[in-house]
């Protein structure tokens, strides 16, 4: 067990550190030298030869780097962001540096073989000459790892958009189902049946949130990101039907903290599955108070949100399904919709289920509108 648990180690590391990548580099630079000398068998000799080894080797290491900050803090950061000034300026500095770390090589190799530059490259050996054989080999180098890094980001990108299609079409039908689930539906009418001679204020304004919930489910959210605070008023909606069939001695508390959240967008129904398993699986106690706390709070683009409900200790084998979508589906449509943005911590503790969700939300983008000349 402990020899397979280092060689899983190694080979994470290997992986995490991109060595794989070297075969691959000194793969390019040869076939590059093949295709300026012309003769592969020449390319294998001359690099046997200790300078033009360093060489070599200074080619390999300083466009590796150049490629690399590229792809891993130039693209993410100027680039995917739209800085495209930033971006621009901060390549042609990476390009400029990496290849005069290049030619500074060449003096490099002569100083350490202890020959002069005209005698290990010929009396032609100039700095231009060494200028014009490192730039466009460098340019070369990243424009070739950025397309392959492009393209890799556009069929990644591509492959998810088709799978999320994929998945809303075997599941629209299961939220449709699902979300107002029969037990939903028949205690919610019920309530507002008894209401009508108890309260016929309280069970017109019910019905009225009950109509405006379907209509919601039905026909506004069907399509992309919905505001987010349409998203708040739906689950307010459903919490106060909810309300309507707990007993007195459960305690319902719902914070709301919006900064500047007025054109966010979220998908519909990831929040809502939470809210749901609290109302199902709150403990019922009758000797103490049960409780449901839901707090949401946005702070720029980043929404925090968290659940947590009194439990009973028979309770914790049901406590982890979520509605008629289950857990699988809720984390497997946050993986789709939000890759890589979003964090989901789900703990049960003796009387308490809590769940905590931190995700980063996107600005809806207007729609376009006629304008009347």
């Amino acid at each position: 067990m402990r020899m397979s648990f280092r060689s899983q180690a190694s080979r994470n590391w290997f992986f995490r550190y991109k060595l794989y990548h070297l075969p691959f580099w000194f793969v390019y630079h040869y076939l590059w030298w093949v295709l300026t000398f012309g003769d592969p068998f020449k390319v294998i000799q001359t690099l046997a030869i200790l300078p033009y080894t360093l060489k070599y080797s200074v080619y390999v290491v300083f466009q590796a780097l150049a490629v690399y900050a590229n792809l891993y803090v130039l693209i993410p950061r100027y680039l995917e962001k739209s800085r495209f000034g930033f971006y621009l300026a901060y390549w042609l500095l990476t390009v400029v540096c990496a290849t005069l770390c290049i030619v500074g090589g060449y003096y490099f190799s002569a100083y350490v073989s202890h020959r002069s530059i005209q005698d290990l490259y010929g009396e032609s050996a100039r700095f231009y000459v060494f200028l014009g054989n490192a730039l466009p080999s460098t340019v070369a180098s990243m424009t070739l790892a950025m397309s392959i890094k492009l393209t890799k980001n556009w069929v990644q990108t591509r492959q998810r958009q088709q799978l999320l299609e994929k998945e809303k079409l075997e599941t629209e039908l299961k939220f449709l189902k699902n979300q107002f689930n029969p037990h939903f539906l028949f205690n919610t009418i019920n309530s507002i049946f008894f209401l009508i001679h108890k309260n016929p204020d309280m069970a017109s304004a019910s019905l009225a949130k009950f109509s405006e919930l379907l209509r919601y489910q039905l026909y506004e959210c069907n399509d992309g990101p919905i505001p987010l605070k349409r998203e708040i008023t739906y689950l307010k909606n459903v919490m106060e039907l909810e309300e309507l069939r707990l007993n007195d001695n459960v305690r319902v508390t719902f914070d709301v903290e919006l900064a500047l959240a007025e054109q966010l967008g979220i998908a519909p129904f990831i929040l809502m599955p939470f809210v749901e398993n609290a109302f199902k699986h709150v403990s019922k106690q009758r000797d103490r108070l049960n409780w449901i706390t839901i707090k949401l709070a946005v702070t720029g683009g980043q929404l925090d949100f968290r659940v947590a409900n009194s439990t009973d200790s028979d309770a914790a084998r049901e406590v982890v399904q979520y509605g008629g979508i289950g857990l699988k589906n809720v984390q497997r449509r946050l993986d789709l919709i939000y890759p890589d943005q979003y964090k989901l911590t789900i703990q049960h503790d003796p009387g308490q289920f809590t769940v905590t969700l931190r995700v980063m939300l996107a600005e809806l983008t207007p729609s376009p509108t006629l304008q009347v000349v």
